[in-house]
């Protein structure tokens, strides 16, 4: 199918402007399509493994996935990269990890262990953030209309892949922290609404030759069209990291809208705030202006129990979902006896600049000591017990502490 092809009947774009993809396809009701998603992002776990990291539970070694099973977690997210032995995974031992064979290995043990699995989709060869959304170095020098064919070629062969290999992921994000849109410089979005983040405003703002959320629009298109014809069945989101921003998420929401980008939900980053109720400002107002679209904490890592319990007090709230929980930040697991994270973050930006609310913000070491995440990881029970207690509170199916199970 030609570039045009594409563009023209699976992304709603003729000769005269963007038209509405998709709809013959009624709205969706906003509200939470399954039981609340107590989530876990921990596409870490098996390149882990692969280095000799083993989990425990009170002494007792265990596979993690049932860890996370029987701790309250119902859910599962992985990330995909599109080549990554030419990005995240070249050097590395192994993999390539986060490519496609890995992830629909991964997938099935997630499956057989009963989780709901979620899937995101870097458009990149490596790591997609505020502060890099590099594309694959296969399609560096596309036009932007073959760049449009490829995100549509790469999407539905990912996820036809899943699904012929019994794996389909039951919700699927195209594109990671996109709130400065995806592939750039094509798809760039230029920031108009300070965050408030120095580091943040500086990079995003007086932007010149960026495509603009006219191309950005076609391209998550391209991506959403790939998705609807391979997994009908997934409902579909997409990723802002300014969960804390709501101006910056009303004009970014109503832009994407305005261009006929359809979609089921929005998956917010909540690592950090600029006042306290930010988050609970932008949940409420989000579910007033879109009832029809659902949202989740998609990252988070600190105030795990207030914000789990700010999502879950909506209607249209679907789920939280921890990021790396082994070894990120405040990580429910310890090795050697401490946090295997860093421990908890800065709440509010007057307490300090958080990494993940603005990548490439915090200082790193000039020549970092090579990685190595093998280990012993004990499951902190304080942690267990806290989400336990919050599967129990939500209704969901946490039982009572189990009897260890050996790998």
């Amino acid at each position: 199918m030609s570039a045009f092809a594409i563009s023209r009947r699976a992304l709603g774009v003729g000769a005269g402007g963007l038209l509405l993809a998709g709809a013959a396809r009624a709205a969706p009701a906003g509200a939470r399509p399954w039981p609340y998603l107590i989530g876990a992002d921990i596409s870490w776990v098996p390149e882990d493994e692969a280095a000799g990291a083993t989990y425990y539970e009170a002494g007792v070694q265990r596979d993690p996935l049932a860890i996370f099973r029987d701790a309250g977690f119902n859910a599962i997210k992985l990330r995909l990269f599109v080549h990554p032995e030419n990005g995240y995974s070249r050097g590395k031992p192994g993999g390539p990890w986060c490519g496609l064979a890995q992830i629909i290995d991964f997938s099935r043990r997630i499956k057989a262990a009963g989780f709901h699995l979620s899937l995101t989709l870097h458009y990149s060869d490596t790591w997609a953030d505020p502060q890099h959304q590099d594309k694959p170095a296969a399609w560096a020098g596309l036009s932007f209309a073959k760049l449009v064919e490829a995100v549509h070629r790469h999407t539905r062969e990912s996820l036809g892949a899943m699904a012929k290999a019994g794996v389909a992921p039951d919700l699927v994000i195209i594109g990671n922290e996109t709130t400065f849109g995806m592939l750039w410089p094509d798809g760039r979005v230029p920031l108009t609404i300070p965050t408030g983040n120095a580091v943040t405003d500086r990079t995003h703002m007086h932007l010149a030759g960026a495509g603009g959320f006219d191309r950005f629009a076609v391209l998550l298109k391209a991506g959403i069209a790939g998705a609807r014809e391979t997994v009908p069945g997934a409902r579909i989101a997409l990723h802002n990291h300014l969960g804390r921003h709501w101006p910056i998420v009303q004009d970014w929401m109503d832009n994407l809208l305005r261009r006929g980008v359809r979609f089921d939900a929005t998956g917010f980053s909540c690592y950090q705030q600029a006042a306290e109720g930010d988050w609970a400002r932008t949940f409420d107002a989000f579910e007033r202006r879109y009832p029809d679209h659902g949202f989740f904490a998609i990252e988070y890592s600190s105030r795990k129990r207030y914000l789990n319990d700010l999502v879950h007090g909506h209607r249209n709230g679907w789920g939280g979902f921890i990021w790396e929980p082994t070894r990120h930040q405040e990580a429910i697991f310890t090795r050697n006896g401490v946090n295997a994270g860093e421990g908890p973050k800065p709440n509010l930006l007057s307490q300090g600049a958080n990494g993940a609310e603005a990548p490439g913000g915090v200082p790193s070491a000039a020549s970092p000591p090579p990685e190595d995440h093998g280990g012993r990881y004990d499951a902190d029970p304080a942690f267990l017990e806290l989400y336990r207690n919050m599967a129990r509170d939500y209704g969901l199916s946490a039982g009572p502490r189990p009897a260890p199970i050996r790998k």
